[in-house]
């Protein structure tokens, strides 16, 4: 089934909720990733993004999967989408009809997920 963004947990809440059930501190934590405490409370809070190296950091010491971790930020990968933009502009116009037609997030997601569950036909 497929999870909505929407939906989620927010990588910060994701952050605190899993060191709690560890029952560790915030400064413990912070210790254990190697970064301060306030650093790690703004990430909680969502004021701060962590890169990738701290992310990695983040989920050895919560003991989970990387990946769990990124399905929960919500950045949008600016750099990519430039890229493909740049490369192909019909990734530009396409850009510009989802937004123009109001499709959602959720529209878009289930669409995606649908066209890669699709076997390729046969000739």
């Amino acid at each position: 089934m497929l999870r909505m963004l929407t939906c989620m947990e927010t990588l910060g809440a994701f952050v605190q909720r899993k060191r709690d059930e560890l029952d560790m501190s915030l400064r413990e934590f912070a210790r254990q990733i190697g970064y301060t405490a306030p650093f790690v409370s703004d990430i909680e809070r969502g004021r701060r993004h962590p890169s990738d190296e701290v992310v990695a950091e983040i989920a050895r010491v919560l003991r989970v999967p990387i990946d769990e971790l990124r399905k929960r930020d919500a950045r949008a990968p600016i750099d990519d989408i430039k890229r493909v933009t740049q490369s192909d502009p019909r990734f530009a116009m396409a850009f510009r009809t989802v937004i123009d037609k109001n499709i959602s997030a959720d529209q878009l997601l289930q669409w995606a997920q649908k066209q890669t569950s699709e076997k390729p036909k046969k000739k």
